[in-house]
């Protein structure tokens, strides 16, 4: 059961920045009172904009800011739950949401949204609609249960029953059943798709396949004629290797005859000084008549046997010299000879090494052949990328028909818990046993409202309203006032059912301007018994203009006035 104990707010609606602030659970009955205008009935907004954050009254949470102020909308509402005590906080102009659990703040790291489905969902676990139709009643923006349309209707009973969660697991399956169709049908698309793909690639792979043989074949002829070429030309290498072995032969002397020529050139080149040394001194001796070395003059014999002396060796010499002339063009000549042949061999060398060149180019053509042989002949049938497309097609094909054996199966669980899940399943049992029940309480009501009908519910929650002389009518056959007690006797009767299911529970009732306009008089005392016979646990507030007629009727009074354009409780 929800026990709200205070609330508190300001800025709201006609109130000003002061807080007007309301004890929740002091009386069993309190009657609020009040001009018009005067912030009667701000007590129904300020309980739903704090809990579900929107107003009782159709009104736009802009509007719901006092529009002197214009900002700062505050409301708190303390309230408890077995032991847990709980506090919101909710703003406007600014923002503000904030939800407290035994004095602490819960984490503000989710979104307002979040934390508003955590508030109706897990702590208050009744909806807007719930709350409105078993803690409200009588105001002019109030929808009651008897106008709701036939679907609405079922929807709050499954509330109040607790059994809303069928209705919602129905709407998630037959979104899943919807999702689950989409599905089936992608996949036997998926699968048709597959399957023209495959046999489109068992096609190219058989054309492939014929082409294959064809390509080795080719691919063999031209390695016989690389190789063929790789024969004829290690053959011609085979003939240079041996005719270079040949040449080498001929030109084993070439170091030595080298250095003979380089020892007769320096030997020439001695003979040659020694020449123009003997030339010099046969002129020196014909030009002078001193002793070079004495200075001492030289008799004519003296110098004629120097001069034989000279000419006779310069011809020695000369004569040498024309020998080792001889010898150097030998020596020349040689090595000329020798040259002409290492150039030979040079050039057969280079052809070689283009031979060998032109073999390893075609070798590694002939490997390169090889290996498209190879992966030819390595393919289970055609081209090895065609087969790798059409394994994965088979391996996607084989996936989807187990995704369609799961669908199937998953399509035997849908039926099953749509079976369970319609109208006619588990939910529709709960509530005919429940429906009697309803009906009883109903007319219980209503006979202490002193309103003598049958009023029985269907199970599709289609009313059946009965007289004493079995006449049958409608909700809308009635009076204002009769149907005030029919709305009141059905309020009572889903409070009765949320205590006994402990579902949408809870101590508030409040009740806007029942006795002012729907109420005669003597329904009036009829309801007023009825109020005060509930069980202590529930404290009701009576919204109303008729203070002066009720005052002495409720343990407490609570009236509201204008002050400087605000509300506020007056001061007794």
């Amino acid at each position: 059961m929800i026990n709200f104990k205070k609330i508190r707010y300001k800025n709201l609606l006609s109130s000003g920045n002061s807080f007007t602030s309301i004890d929740l659970d002091r009386s069993q009955t309190t009657l609020i009172v009040g001009d018009n205008g005067a912030g009667k009935s701000t007590l129904l907004d300020a309980l739903c904009f704090a809990l579900y954050g929107k107003g009782f009254r159709n009104l736009k949470k802009d509007l719901l800011v006092n529009s002197i102020n214009g900002k700062e909308l505050i409301v708190e509402v303390e309230f408890q739950i077995g032991r847990k005590s709980y506090k919101v906080i909710r703003g406007a102009k600014p923002n503000r949401f904030e939800l407290y659990v035994n004095g602490t703040l819960i984490n503000q790291d989710a979104t307002m949204r979040d934390y508003q489905e955590h508030l109706e969902k897990n702590i208050l676990k009744m909806s807007y609609r719930s709350f409105t139709q078993v803690a409200v009643l009588g105001s002019a923006n109030f929808t009651p249960f008897m106008q709701l349309k036939s679907v609405e209707r079922r929807r709050l009973v499954e509330d109040l029953l607790d059994i809303s969660i069928f209705s919602t697991m129905q709407d998630i399956l037959k979104k899943k059943v919807t999702q689950h169709n989409i599905d089936v049908r992608e996949t036997n698309h998926e699968i048709e798709l597959l399957e023209e793909r495959i046999s489109g690639l068992n096609e190219q792979m058989n054309l492939l396949q014929k082409n294959r043989d064809k390509k080795i074949k080719k691919y063999e002829n031209t390695i016989s004629e690389t190789q063929n070429n790789i024969d004829k030309v290690m053959k011609e290498v085979g003939l240079e290797n041996k005719e270079i072995d040949e040449k080498k032969k001929l030109i084993t002397n070439k170091d030595k005859n080298e250095k003979r020529l380089k020892e007769t050139l320096d030997l020439e080149r001695q003979l040659e000084q020694a020449l123009k040394k003997a030339e010099q001194d046969v002129l020196f001796y014909q030009e002078n008549d001193d002793c070079p070395t004495c200075k001492q003059g030289l008799d004519e014999e003296h110098k004629k046997k120097h001069i034989k002396e000279r000419k006779t060796k310069t011809v020695e010499i000369k004569k040498a010299i024309n020998e080792i002339s001889s010898t150097i063009d030998s020596c020349h000549d040689e090595i000329q000879r020798i040259n002409t042949i290492q150039s030979e061999i040079d050039d057969i060398q280079r052809k070689i090494g283009l031979h060998q060149t032109e073999i390893l180019s075609n070798q590694k053509y002939i490997d390169k052949l090889n290996k498209e042989i190879k992966d030819l002949q390595s393919e289970i049938s055609g081209d090895a990328t065609v087969n790798d497309r059409l394994t994965t097609a088979e391996d996607d094909l084989d996936a989807l028909h187990t995704k369609k054996e799961s669908l199937t199966d998953r399509q035997h669980y849908f039926d099953l818990a749509t079976t369970l899940l319609r109208d006619q399943g588990v939910r529709q049992r709960i509530i005919k046993q429940y429906v009697p029940v309803m009906n009883k309480m109903i007319n219980k009501y209503l006979a202490n409202l002193e309103f003598y009908v049958g009023f029985e519910l269907n199970e599709s929650f289609e009313e059946t309203i009965k007289s004493r002389f079995r006449d049958v009518f409608k909700y809308d056959n009635f009076s204002q006032g009769e149907k005030m007690r029919i709305d009141l006797a059905l309020l009572f009767t889903w409070r009765a059912v949320a205590r006994i299911k402990n579902s949408v529970n809870t101590n508030i009732l409040i009740l806007d301007e029942v006795f002012d306009s729907s109420l005669d008089s003597q329904g009036t005392d009829d309801f007023l018994k009825l109020l005060n016979s509930l069980n202590e646990k529930t404290n009701a507030f009576i919204i109303s203009h008729k203070g002066d007629q009720l005052y002495d009727k409720f343990e407490e009074v609570i009236r509201f006035e204008k002050y400087k354009n605000f509300s506020r409780i007056a001061i007794s």
